[in-house]
């Protein structure tokens, strides 16, 4: 029974420092753009970058893949490359956000609805 005090009291700090989470939590905003990940396929013969909002920014074909002229080998090696991207975005958002939740006093492993 004291345990569902002990939790409460826990939500009652987290909720008086809801002005500074929500503050946080829009720095968080916007620095997604800026967290970039890499991904590449085929020794390097594909790279793609995206950021921390899952976007692409660039996409990298090399010359020997262009002379090759084939068609699903590329498609191939890109989606590849950018599916290895957004997943290491993916850690670089969540690695942020366990920081960040860290700094704001929550307990570990607790999700942040609406960062991402």
């Amino acid at each position: 029974m004291f345990d569902m005090f002990r939790g409460m009291g826990a939500l009652g700090g987290l909720l008086s420092n809801l002005p500074k989470m929500r503050e946080e939590m829009e720095k968080f905003r916007q620095k997604l753009p800026t967290l970039i990940a890499e991904g590449d396929a085929g020794a390097g013969m594909v790279k793609v970058r995206v950021n921390g909002r899952m976007e692409v920014l660039k996409i990298e074909v090399g010359e020997d893949l262009w002379k090759m002229n084939d068609r699903e080998m590329l498609e191939d090696l890109v989606k590849a490359a950018t599916n290895q991207a957004m997943e290491r975005a993916k850690q670089l958002v969540a690695e942020e956000t366990s920081k960040m939740a860290a700094e704001l006093g929550m307990p570990p492993g607790m999700n942040l609805p609406g960062l991402t």
